[in-house]
């Protein structure tokens, strides 16, 4: 069975790196659509793929939020996986595409819903402001807040892996800047009505970055930083190969319930906890010196179509796969994602992936109301 990927939004869904990447499947809001309708769109995806991963923003309409639970009680199916994203826009649509790459491997639905969770510590999410007077989404100091009132005066905004703000032309930005990503991505940059050169030439100079793509400034942009004076930009890894050998390097565990394979340890599909390693299992497992060092990641090439499958390694305490660094990389360490993630033993070679083309921040607390689910599910 293959795995359909559906958004919430139009915006969400940006242009693919090569022909092979498939689209996503746009739900239709409550609004516009009956219940029965939606019940009857989602039974023929199942019916067409088998199971289906719904990536959204945490930031939904309650209304739309009520929905997708509703949709997923009324059909008693642990089929659907709905996983809430608390990324900024654009970076939820560069996750999305991520997904749709990875899609076409040969992923099993339940590690291709929790490679979700994983890859959002790899997403640089972050936005150039006019002002950050309603910004809370990241903390924001008193000064910076009287500085917005100055005419000219604009930000350098972090959302995501650690939130960080400096203000551009300030003696921050001048020494060191953002934190950036150290292994090879590729930047995705969206213009509103503050036009940012530094965005768009400045910072992927800094980052070393691939290529620079222009996409449509998403619709919930403004209401997410707080200001329609921002351009959004988002650094990530563009190449299937290396997402394949990051995802293929965590261990992998079965769900005691619904049985699904998943990395991680919680379903994507019926958010089932996995119980925790007996101490014992963890003195005995062993472990990577590749990860457990602080030193410098080493360099790799990409992997090449014609290696083995990978083997899975029991995983380093508290340490998360590090993404196979290209030439471009940087040779500094890599910040540590959070210790929730799941652990990774060293990156595996991977095997076939369709050919590319040319080409995680603080955790967000939801203080909406909980959605009920009969099945006492929670996303």
């Amino acid at each position: 069975m293959s795995t359909a990927l559906a958004v919430t939004c139009t915006e969400h869904i940006l242009a693919p790196p090569d022909r092979h990447t498939p689209r996503a499947h746009v739900l239709t809001p409550p609004g516009e659509q009956s219940l029965q309708a939606a019940l009857d769109e989602t039974h023929a995806l199942l019916e067409q793929h088998g199971y289906l991963v719904t990536v959204y923003p945490a930031s939904l309409p309650t209304p739309y939020l009520h929905r997708l639970h509703t949709v997923r009680a009324l059909l008693d199916s642990r089929r659907i996986a709905l996983l809430p994203v608390p990324l900024p826009p654009l970076a939820t649509g560069v996750l999305v595409r991520q997904l749709r790459q990875l899609s076409l491997c040969d992923f099993s639905p339940g590690v291709l819903g929790a490679a979700a969770r994983l890859l959002t510590h790899y997403v640089y999410a972050g936005a150039v402001l006019g002002s950050v007077a309603k910004l809370d989404r990241v903390p924001v100091t008193v000064g910076s807040h009287a500085r917005s009132w100055l005419p000219g005066t604009q930000f350098a905004v972090l959302a995501s892996p650690t939130p960080e703000l400096l203000r551009i032309g300030g003696a921050q930005e001048s020494e060191r800047g953002l934190t950036g990503p150290q292994f090879a991505t590729d930047m995705t940059v969206a213009h509103g009505r503050l036009g940012s050169d530094w965005a768009s030439r400045t910072l992927p100079a800094r980052w070393r970055a691939g290529q620079v793509a222009q996409a449509p400034l998403p619709a919930d942009s403004p209401a997410w930083w707080g200001t329609d004076k921002l351009t959004e930009f988002v650094a990530a890894i563009p190449d299937v190969s290396v997402l394949y050998q990051l995802v293929a390097s965590v261990r992998r565990d079965t769900c005691h319930g619904c049985g699904l394979e998943l990395i991680g340890d919680r379903c994507a599909f019926c958010a089932t906890a996995l119980p925790p390693t007996p101490p014992a299992a963890l003195a005995s497992a062993p472990t990577s010196p590749s990860l457990a060092s602080a030193g410098p990641v080493p360099a790799h090439a990409p992997p090449t179509h014609a290696a083995p499958a990978p083997t899975h390694a029991a995983p380093a305490p508290d340490a998360a796969p590090v993404p196979p660094s290209t030439p471009a990389a940087s040779p500094s360490a890599r910040p540590a994602a959070p210790s929730a993630e799941p652990s990774a033993g060293p990156p595996a070679a991977s095997p076939s992936a369709p050919p590319s083309g040319p080409g995680g921040a603080g955790h967000h607390v939801d203080e909406r109301p909980v959605v009920a689910d009969p099945r006492g599910i929670r996303p």
